[in-house]
């Protein structure tokens, strides 16, 4: 018995020195929003705009290349299969989101940093994609699983990020056909917030799941892993992506449909007609989740910049994306679905004070468009061709604005502070007042 008793108080001792001696960051509780979402369509113009979006579908239609299988499921739901073209009956996509949820929480390693992605809460998560990297001493260059591993720490070092996030650059230094194992290694042990799945090849997806699945015992459903199914604007549904979401669609596991939107080149230049467009496109990709597996848990996204119409480059921090950002939040709203969009954007390709204003005036309009799940939300740099170190930090260290901005004004009786406006009275000062 005195053994006994002896091992068990040591065990605790042990596990209390690991807990002390472990490296731990402090990081904030998802954003839960008490301030309104600022809304800029009428309710005229988002019935146009619906209206005009189920007319797409039905007689423009939308492509699904080198997928059977997507044809025969959309053909058995009652939708008009003509080659590889779709045409989706007015009410059909609609009727089939209903079965996505509204809300879902993404569960993390650490049980603490689990999220809920959904209603009012703001997820943040950092930049993804960018196949260099860039930073004061080694300036512009092609990014390494090194760099690759480096952001991660980063992400779960800062305070205000609460997500790893998924390919925070893209490691040119490991073959592409084995990155994306390394890339989880990363997020899976230098991390403990929740991470994001690989969608460049259905394999690697179904490789994510996999890794996932022993990361945590077990996924018995629950959902591990958000991955960005991007679509190939205009309406075209690649079998690639198409390919990944049925992965994960499958096994329960989050999927982010999301328009890449160039106005003016993959969209019309006009913010009507390409909110028209992403709605029709987004409403075809979370139906077709839905004939995956009803109830997968699903985010309407909208990924939107404009481009300069002399020079062809893209453009951020522009009012036209903030109007189409804004518009495409008040459409998720309708449909209950939760909705990504904005991000660090600018199109600088320095740290500089363009990309300070272009980058403020992103972040905070995905903070009043309703957002709920922002990647890119620091890091971004040279119009997503550059992840930044140095942007990273400025970047998250300005999330926390977003977190104080997103709780409102309080009006409690210590708010209102009438004692300490009697205490000091008229020509005095704050300075020594108790309150």
């Amino acid at each position: 018995m005195t053994e006994t008793t002896r091992r068990a108080r040591g065990g605790g001792g042990a596990a209390r020195r690991a807990a002390r001696t472990a490296v731990s960051f402090e990081t904030a509780k998802y954003i839960e929003r008490n301030i309104p979402n600022f809304e800029v369509l009428s309710e005229e113009a988002l019935v146009i705009i619906e209206t005009n979006a189920e007319i797409i579908l039905e007689e423009v239609g939308v492509n699904f290349p080198d997928n059977p299988a997507a044809l025969t499921r959309w053909r058995d739901a009652g939708a008009d299969v003509q080659g590889e073209r779709v045409r989706i009956p007015k009410g059909l996509a609609r009727k089939l989101i209903k079965t996505a949820p509204s809300s879902y929480p993404q569960h993390a390693r650490n049980p603490d940093r689990n999220v809920v992605v959904g209603g009012n809460n703001l997820v943040l998560a950092p930049v993804y994609g960018p196949p260099f990297v860039r930073d004061a001493a080694g300036g512009r260059r092609y990014a390494t699983m090194a760099d690759f591993r480096k952001f991660v720490k980063l992400g779960y070092m800062s305070k205000w990020l609460h997500h790893s996030g998924g390919t925070v650059c893209e490691p040119t230094d490991v073959p592409v056909s084995k990155r994306h194992l390394d890339m989880l290694l990363a997020h899976m042990t230098l991390s403990d917030k929740p991470f994001m799945g690989s969608v460049t090849e259905p394999s690697r997806a179904s490789d994510s799941v996999a890794m996932a699945d022993v990361l945590f015992g077990g996924l018995e459903d629950r959902t591990a892993l958000v991955s960005l199914i991007n679509i190939n604007s205009p309406l075209t549904f690649d079998s690639v992506m198409m390919g990944a979401l049925e992965v994960y669609a499958a096994a329960n596991q989050a999927c982010i449909v999301s328009p890449f939107i160039v106005g003016g080149a993959m969209a019309p230049v006009t913010v009507a007609g390409t909110l028209t467009q992403v709605a029709a496109e987004t409403l075809a990709g979370i139906a077709y989740s839905q004939l995956v597996r009803k109830g997968a848990p699903v985010i309407m996204g909208a990924f939107v910049t404009s481009i300069d119409m002399n020079s062809g480059a893209p453009t951020f921090g522009t009012p036209e994306a903030a109007h189409i950002s804004y518009g495409v939040g008040q459409l998720a709203r309708r449909l209950n679905l939760p909705y990504r969009s904005a991000g660090s954007f600018c199109g600088s390709k320095l740290p500089d004070a363009q990309a300070a204003y272009e980058t403020a005036n992103s972040l905070n309009m995905g903070l009043l468009a309703g957002v709920n799940f922002m990647l890119h939300a620091c890091g971004w740099l040279e119009g997503g061709l550059v992840s930044s170190f140095e942007k990273f930090v400025m970047d998250a260290d300005q999330l926390g604005t977003l977190h104080h901005l997103a709780k409102g004004v309080e009006i409690d009786e210590n708010a209102q502070a009438m004692d300490a406006i009697r205490e000091v009275g008229p020509g005095g000062h704050f300075l020594g007042c108790a309150h």
